[in-house]
């Protein structure tokens, strides 16, 4: 082959981030090609839409197929660079004057046909060495997309650790300032118990927070050990067959098997005593009239904003639509204080509360929207739930609450408050209500 043909396609096989031949690559919209693991590498930390490093074209970040014609093309011309080594002089087999042509898996040498039947090799495990190549480099690139699933998991855990620390203390601060706000409506003989839950509150804060520190060190530690084995493993990936033949990996194993569990905080329920009876004084039947809809209305994915955006794939996250139902409160406020309550047993995707009369009409259905929802909601991923609170849109570390749920407006007190019925406990108040004339109660619940 002409050496210019040969440099042209050689080229073409290249990746121009790492400017070698390409391990797993992937085509972006615009056309060109990388490795995966360096578009992960140099894309993680940015927004879903990023600028391709070779024609400055603005491309969206997704879940990318391997290019098969690439990586292909790619083990063609290591193979050729395998058997030029291969037919050299110095690989030549010293007692048999034969090509070593054969992988011994268990000592990693490399040995001739009549060496491989040797009494000493004969009970090993031989390949060829161009198979033996690409099946060690296929592996790898296994054992990477393995590692950046967990190096994904460990660095949203961090990254939520991060952000439940920095609002941490402004969300005491609330929840404080709400359960005084609830104290200060009954007798002054409940000053004591005030006292004691105010204490209590502040202790289990405490606590929390040191255990949030701690663990985001551990997660810190975790995060980087595994993006550092990551960019080990692919500058392994591109390596040429004989070194790459001869690495071990068992020393990778136990420190990826490592996995720290992210804290999860909770504070306790915190009863008050009397709050059910004297919410009972306000009490009110609501009939709701149902509504079947589709929307984003309250599905997890709405919490990127208060979680963490880090698919493990490295693609944008799409909330998928899902058939909502909703039920409005036919009777609209305008005034006054009312209480009611919602059973929602030991369910999850749920939302319940208040909206504004203009919201309702609404079809965007958007929870994210600052001004006129006033709602407490519970979803699940995996195997945790979250309960979370809109205006503004913030996660609430409590309990999740099972069976009855209160609901308490306060109209021209501008407030609205969720109540733990079971456990006769402050779930959260949104304070400061931007109420508009009218006010509807709103529930729904929704099947992904």
């Amino acid at each position: 082959m002409d050496s210019r043909i040969m440099k042209a396609f050689q080229k073409e096989i290249t990746c121009p981030l790492c400017m070698k031949y390409f391990v797993d690559p992937v085509t972006l919209a615009c056309g060109h090609s990388f490795c995966r693991p360096c578009v992960y590498l140099g894309w993680h930390d940015l927004p879903d839409h990023v600028i391709c490093s070779e024609c400055k074209q603005m491309v969206q970040k997704r879940n990318f197929k391997t290019n098969i014609c690439m990586k292909k093309l790619a083990a063609i011309v290591r193979k050729t660079s395998l058997w030029q080594f291969l037919s050299s002089e110095e690989h030549m087999c010293g007692a048999h004057k034969e090509m070593k042509k054969i992988f011994c898996e268990e000592d990693k040498n490399f040995l001739c046909f009549l060496c491989s039947k040797s009494q000493e090799h004969e009970a090993h495990k031989h390949w060829p060495i161009e198979i033996a190549a690409e099946e060690h480099r296929e592996n790898m690139v296994k054992k990477m997309r393995c590692l950046w699933e967990k190096y994904c998991e460990s660095y949203r855990n961090l990254t939520m650790e991060m952000l439940i620390m920095g609002s941490w203390e402004n969300y005491i601060n609330l929840r404080r300032e709400a359960i005084r706000v609830e104290y200060g409506k009954m007798p002054a003989t409940y000053y004591e118990e005030e006292k004691h839950h105010l204490e209590r509150l502040q202790k289990e804060s405490k606590d929390i927070f040191e255990q949030l520190k701690e663990s985001k060190t551990r997660m810190a530690h975790m995060t980087e050990m595994l993006r550092g084995i990551y960019e080990e493993v692919k500058e392994i990936c591109h390596r040429s067959d004989v070194e790459l033949l001869q690495v071990t990996t068992d020393t990778w194993g136990c420190r990826i098997s490592m996995y720290i569990q992210p804290v999860n905080p909770e504070l306790s329920a915190g009863p008050i005593t009397g709050l059910i009876d004297r919410l009972n004084s306000f009490r009110v039947d609501i009939t709701l009239c149902h509504e079947k809809v589709y929307s984003h209305i309250f599905l997890y994915g709405e919490l990127r904003s208060v979680n963490v955006a880090c698919s493990a794939q490295g693609s944008s996250l799409i909330i998928p639509t899902s058939e909502c139902f909703l039920a409005w409160g036919t009777h609209t406020f305008s005034t006054g204080r009312y209480y009611w309550e919602v059973e929602v047993g030991d369910s999850w995707n749920w939302a319940l509360g208040v909206c504004n009369d203009d919201w309702k009409n609404n079809r965007n259905y958007k929870i994210n929207e600052v001004e006129g929802l006033f709602l407490l909601g519970c979803v699940k991923e995996g195997s945790q739930c979250t309960l979370f609170t809109t205006s503004p849109l913030a996660l609430q570390y409590v309990p999740r609450p099972i069976g009855l749920i209160g609901v308490f407006l306060d109209y021209e007190g501008r407030t609205v408050s969720f109540i733990n019925v079971a456990q006769s406990s402050l779930i959260h108040s949104i304070l400061f209500c931007s109420f508009s004339p009218l006010v509807n109660a709103v529930f729904c619940c929704s099947h992904i």
